[in-house]
């Protein structure tokens, strides 16, 4: 089969691999469509890993073999697959910290070479303890695999809207309006909030406002402060969502909201960024800081409700279409977009 091995820091080879081999309790998909996610951009770009590793976890796809032990899915299911699984009985398990379990963090999901994610195949092998575990998802006959690739991503996004315990009538700001954004942006008007998006870029400030922010400034008005007080009674928003790793947005953040509200952040930082805080600005004002990575097992079906219903609209996201063999393209294209450059979509 062909998949994209990468093979060091910005090298990706457009190769034939073997397809893997299943164990008894295994199944065996053919990649339909894969997201390229934010995550795999940084495991491509910087020495984070050791290659050879086939990345790729925004996975949807057609169940093509099982191994003989698979009695609950068939050759020729349309299926997502979730790329890893909690163990559900460590510390971290049971206090639905879920995503800070080991079995969680190491992914077992492969299209060859040490386990990625493998989405960046024409197959991936899921392992048994995904299978039975609820790691394969079903997709209805309506819904297409563009759509249902979004179940990952919709999760993840899903978790940090429901740790900010964002409620109707809140007003939630959130910095950036990338694809990332706009899916807060949706998710926020899902559960009843106001939305208001920042961006530095006038076509995704228009493009927020679209999918149904209230308001949508550019990022480097001076008066930003004033104008969201004006929109909230003089007290600033709820919450502030970072889905941008700036230093300068936190401090926007830290302007914006209210006293008592919450900075949430989604956005992964570089490791050698330092954000000096004076510690009474927290304690005078009570303002929480919390951070949410990755998905929860737990909001699984929420999220999949949320993306296979159309309770917001996934297919706005997307802008961009590429074979698997013109990954690094795609990734240049991330990387470097254009003021239309929203969600990219890989095709084996």
């Amino acid at each position: 089969m062909k998949a994209q091995v990468f093979r060091g820091v910005n090298q990706l080879s457009y190769e034939e691999v073997p397809v893997p081999t299943l164990a008894a309790d295994e199944v065996l998909v053919q990649v339909r469509v894969v997201g390229l996610c934010q995550s795999d951009i940084k495991k491509i770009l910087y020495p984070l890993y050791q290659p050879p590793r086939i990345f790729g976890h925004e996975t949807a796809g057609v169940i093509s073999a099982v191994g003989e032990a698979v009695k609950d899915w068939q050759v020729g299911q349309r299926v997502v697959v979730m790329h890893h699984i909690p163990c559900m009985r460590c510390e971290y398990c049971l206090n639905e910290n879920f995503s800070m379990c080991e079995v969680y963090k190491n992914i077992t999901t492969t299209a060859g070479f040490a386990p990625s994610g493998g989405g960046f195949a024409e197959y991936v092998k899921v392992p048994g303890h995904i299978v039975r575990s609820g790691g394969l998802i079903p997709i209805p006959d309506d819904v297409t695999f563009e759509q249902a690739s979004f179940v990952e991503p919709t999760n993840c996004c899903l978790k940090a809207v429901k740790k900010a315990q964002v409620k109707p009538g809140e007003t939630v700001l959130i910095t950036g309006a990338g694809p990332i954004g706009l899916m807060f942006i949706m998710l926020v008007k899902y559960f009843g909030g106001r939305a208001i998006a920042t961006d530095l870029l006038p076509s995704r400030i228009e493009k927020a406002l679209a999918v149904g922010a209230e308001a949508a400034f550019d990022a480097r008005d001076p008066d930003l402060a004033k104008k969201i007080q004006a929109l909230t009674n003089g007290l600033g928003v709820n919450t502030t969502l970072l889905a941008v790793p700036s230093d300068k947005a936190f401090f926007q953040a830290l302007d914006c909201t209210r006293k008592g509200g919450k900075i949430l952040f989604f956005a992964e930082f570089p490791d050698e960024v330092e954000i000096p805080i004076n510690p009474n600005i927290l304690y005078r004002r009570e303002i929480d800081l919390m951070g949410s990575y990755s998905s929860s097992f737990r909001l699984q079906s929420l999220a999949t409700d949320i993306v296979f219903n159309r309770r917001i609209d996934v297919d706005a996201l997307v802008s961009d279409r590429y074979p698997l063999q013109e990954l690094p393209q795609a990734v240049a294209k991330a990387v470097s977009p254009t003021p239309e450059t929203y969600k990219i979509l890989i095709y084996p």
